[in-house]
């Protein structure tokens, strides 16, 4: 602790109010964030006579100062320690590091529905149910959804424009609402059944389902009846199947691994009573050692984040239970329970989830430490005083020309760091030029950086040979940027994994050999950034093969449009068409069908250029 902070007394002029406090160290680098019920208490528990763990006496010898917020209730207190640790990432915070976006079951809100996965910004009214572990337990659900109730999954461009059912509809997974095939008060209720399937309401959908049937038995409608008596049917079928413990479960089980301070987290998930697989999160543990604490901070920040379910059922007993529980209760509306004395079926999913959790860890760490010895191999090959920090490399991509992609990807000691991967769609060179290409995508990459004091790789890969070398370093040189290690990694003579080429920005070749740890790294990143461009390119390519040029003519709108092809069969029928044809298509005038005909024959300029790149 700082010689000029008294924590005893700092600890005794708190109240007991809720709160968040904050520990700064001299040069105001933030050490720590916490929460507490009571923040005097829990403040001064830092600083009686209590045997430490050796990171909490390192953290407390460097306290300077501390501020606290008083927040009105113990969620809120949760809630605003979540925030500041993924904003402020202090440095002896337990973090959640995970790169990948959780998948959700959207159900959009529209005349007629759709329901997808879905990833990343909630950017499309509807509702979102998840998150769900993985991908696979989202697509299983949606096979099942589509069996059960008929709901499109078609993007609204093809359900708009299409003119007959679709293959969906003859294998039964879609009733056709795009042709009218049912009635938007029957496809309403298939859509409200759904949202009571995935919110986990199962008992409540099958009562509703069994009055209508005898409704509709009631009324002679008898064909009516008989498929909502299967529809139940299939819905009790698969509640026998998947109960739990006697009821349909709607619960996760989590349990952690620790190997020093490496930890793994694996998330067994259930929802009504389904097993939707597992997941394995590994957080940043900054030094503790204590799987107890580390579970707890993951509890806090990954339930916050996602929403709990009613029951989580856990490995070990977690500090501050009972605060996290009445705090995720406050917040999801309803009551959540955290158990970890469990018994029965609940006792074997966590035996299981502890086994997964213990095989994963030791594979991560495994992985890791070949990953370092890589990385000390690659700091020997290219002469460098430390293992590089970050490495970024880049690819082109295109075919003969078209729909030019350029990728960044990184990769720091951990491995692959996706969320800061970025492409830039390449524009105004000459179709084919990667080297121009290389350039304009490292001077994009780089004057950012510049302008803004952004972040700089120690070593940066070109995924081609001397001429891409070249135009990359000229750019560097331009911005100013010198502490670059520039490395040209060419393919050998048969193009066969471990005959690469190194070229170095000074002009020397090196050829590590297949065997190389250091040239091993590199093809790791070079295909990365490889797969990352081919995946830019091949979406930005279809998006050009699939997107109307209609789109781009002023006063066409979904419906002309759709009136237009539907009218001609297609663009090729179109293009044929001469401008009094054009004209007789309803809702067309004779000036707007001129304006069609002009851009279909490219007698008119083409519209600006979009801005070009993802930053």
């Amino acid at each position: 602790m700082a010689e000029d902070f008294d924590g005893k007394a700092f600890a005794a002029g708190l109240n007991t109010a809720p709160g968040v406090y904050r520990m700064y160290a001299a040069d105001d680098s933030l050490l720590y964030v916490g929460k507490a019920g009571a923040l005097r208490k829990r403040v001064a528990s830092y600083f009686n006579n209590t045997p430490r763990s050796p990171r909490i006496v390192s953290m407390l010898s460097q306290v300077a100062r501390i501020d606290v917020t008083v927040t009105r209730t113990e969620s809120e207190a949760l809630l605003l320690e979540n925030q500041l640790i993924k904003s402020l990432a202090p440095r002896y915070n337990v973090s959640l590091r995970d790169d990948k976006s959780y998948p959700y079951i959207l159900l959009t809100q529209e005349d007629w529905p759709r329901i997808a996965m879905h990833r990343g910004p909630r950017a499309v009214q509807g509702r979102y149910f998840g998150p769900y572990p993985g991908v696979g337990a989202v697509r299983d659900t949606l096979n099942l959804m589509q069996k059960l109730f008929k709901i499109r999954n078609c993007e609204d461009s093809v359900f708009r424009n299409r003119t007959r059912p679709c293959l969906q509809h003859q294998i039964g997974r879609c009733s056709a609402p795009c042709v009218a095939r049912v009635p938007a008060v029957e496809y309403a209720q298939s859509v409200h059944r759904a949202g009571l399937f995935l919110d986990g309401r199962s008992d409540e959908l099958t009562g509703e389902l069994t009055a209508a049937m005898e409704a509709a038995s009631a009324a002679l409608d008898f064909e009516e009846a008989a498929r909502l008596r299967d529809l139940v049917g299939s819905l009790r079928s698969m509640q026998a199947r998947q109960y739990v413990d006697g009821r349909a479960a709607d619960l996760d089980v989590l349990a952690c691994a620790m190997q020093g301070t490496g930890a793994c987290v694996l998330l067994l998930a259930f929802r009504d009573g389904r097993n939707l697989g597992t997941r394995a999160f590994f957080p940043r543990t900054n030094g503790e050692d204590n799987a107890a604490e580390v579970l707890a901070a993951f509890v806090s920040q990954y339930y916050v984040e996602q929403g709990p379910p009613p029951e989580i059922v856990l490995d070990r007993e977690i500090p501050d239970a009972a605060l996290i529980e009445a705090a995720l209760s406050a917040a999801a509306g309803r009551k959540v329970l955290l158990r970890w004395n469990v018994r029965g079926e609940r006792a074997g999913y966590l035996a299981l989830a502890t086994r997964n959790a213990e095989i994963t860890l030791a594979s991560e760490l495994s992985s890791r430490n070949a990953q370092q010895l890589r990385a000390e191999a690659l700091r020997d090959l290219l002469g460098l005083a430390e293992p590089a920090a970050r490495i970024e490399c880049f690819d082109i991509s295109h075919t003969m020309g078209e729909a030019t992609v350029a990728s960044c990807v990184v990769f720091d000691a951990a491995g692959p760091v996706r969320g800061q991967y970025r492409r830039y769609n390449i524009t105004g060179i000459e179709p084919g030029d990667d080297y121009a290409a290389m350039r304009q995508a490292i001077e994009r990459r780089f004057r950012r950086a510049v302008e803004e004091g952004g972040v700089l790789p120690e070593v940066l890969l070109i995924d081609g040979g001397a001429g891409q070398l070249a135009q990359a370093q000229a750019a560097l040189v331009e911005l100013g940027v010198v502490s670059v290690v520039l490395v040209g990694v060419a393919k050998g003579v048969e193009r066969r994994a471990g005959q690469e080429t190194l070229i170095m920005a000074d002009g020397r070749e090196l050829q590590p050999g297949a065997a190389s740890p250091a040239l091993q790294l590199i093809q790791q990143v070079r295909d990365e950034a490889h797969r990352f461009a081919i995946t830019g390119h091949r979406g930005r390519r279809q998006k050009a093969r699939t997107t109307s040029r209609l789109e781009d003519i002023a006063g066409i709108g979904p419906r002309r449009r759709a009136s237009l092809l539907k009218h001609f069969g297609g663009i090729a029928g179109l293009k044929a068409a001469a401008v009094d044809e054009l004209a007789r298509v309803e809702g067309i005038n004779h000036a707007l069908a001129q304006r069609i005909y002009d851009n279909l024959h490219g007698l008119v300029p083409p519209p600006a250029a979009r801005p070009s790149g993802i930053e």
